[in-house]
């Protein structure tokens, strides 16, 4: 089939390369290891990161076989990253340093060395703060994002419809967005019922993208209409109805760890035993040196939420200490993304 990966790498490979001339020319990441190998946490302390930028920074100069982890599981200098150390004659810090003054570089080395904006009023794209109304709730803001997120979702619904749980119950689409996922859903699995669950804003333009999808299979159409609720909330603070499956599709890279820590309890309750919890999401490896196009949208996604792309071990720790089990199976679909999975037990 089709992927559309090469659209999305190519677009997130500018987050990447502003990391490599913050790591180069605002962070001293190859000088400090041009000294020697240092544990992870021992370079972050040097740097002085938080563990946030660290894990999005680090893993993207892996993955760029700039960097790399030895038999200790210390991080050095691969060959090629040596030549980003003013110790070597021949370098390529000035080549590099072309782009130095470029805003998007400024931004994201500012971000990395303070876990975000300097001036905390300047806030995030498209993720509540605490105590502050979320962006999602401004009907132009929640218009323009979920129409961009449209059609991504568009294309890879089928598929992920298509690989998580066939279930004669109850689907969750927690944030559902678009709800295209929900939608595919109740195609494949044509005695159950949904709920999409998203800010009444997102859930007008999904309303709206429904009606189009029933046009689209105007056979169908009745009976999709009669087993899909839109239910408008907000899933940190309201309670959410119980289910037999639940879906959180691109959203726990929006949030911190301990946000992620407690929406997996939370979803974790809402599962009846013996339900099903997946997340769609694009992983980074558990080793956390690549893939490149996962770092690559990890830095993207740094600029704009308060979180990162995650590796599956981390999910499936959140998933374990929220009382589920997490199966072993590793599902890709495309787009660079994949699906993983965990059980209520019964």
């Amino acid at each position: 089939m089709l992927d559309l990966a090469p659209i999305t790498r190519i677009l997130r490979a500018k987050a990447g390369s502003q990391l490599l001339v913050a790591g180069t020319h605002y962070l001293p990441v190859f000088e400090e290891l041009s000294r020697g190998a240092l544990f992870l946490p021992e370079l972050q302390e040097r740097l002085h990161l938080k563990e946030r930028p660290a894990l999005v920074l680090f893993p993207a100069l892996c993955a760029m076989g700039l960097i790399e982890h030895d038999a200790v599981g210390k991080l050095k200098l691969t060959e090629t990253g040596k030549y980003l150390t003013a110790a070597n004659a021949t370098n390529l810090l000035g080549y590099v340093g072309l782009e130095k003054d470029d805003p998007g570089v400024i931004k994201m080395a500012e971000w990395l060395q303070h876990d975000g904006p300097e001036n905390t009023q300047q806030g995030f794209s498209y993720v509540k703060d605490e105590g502050a109304p979320s962006p999602m709730d401004e009907a132009e803001t929640a218009r323009f994002f979920t129409m961009a997120l449209a059609g991504r979702a568009k294309f890879l619904s089928p598929i992920v419809a298509n690989k998580i749980t066939k279930h004669p119950g109850l689907l969750l689409d927690v944030a559902g967005g678009t709800g295209y996922y929900t939608y595919e859903w109740l195609r494949a699995n044509p005695t159950s019922q949904a709920i999409v669950l998203d800010r009444p804003e997102v859930l007008k333009v999904a309303a709206e993208l429904f009606e189009e999808f029933c046009q689209d299979h105007p056979a169908e159409a009745t009976s999709l209409k009669n087993r899909l609720t839109f239910m408008p909330g907000d899933m940190l603070t309201d309670r959410l109805p119980e289910a037999d499956v639940l879906l959180a599709a691109s959203l726990f890279h929006d949030w911190p760890v301990e946000t992620c820590e407690k929406l997996a309890v939370k979803f974790a309750k809402s599962l009846k035993p013996g339900g099903f919890f997946w997340v769609h999401d694009a992983f980074l490896n558990d080793t956390l040196d690549g893939p490149i196009a996962v770092t690559d949208y990890s830095a993207m996604l740094f600029l704009g939420t308060k979180g990162r792309c995650y590796c599956r071990k981390e999910y499936r720790n959140w998933f374990t200490k929220a009382g589920l089990i997490p199966t072993t199976e590793e599902v890709p679909t495309l787009m660079d993304y994949g699906l993983i999975a965990a059980i209520k037990p019964e």
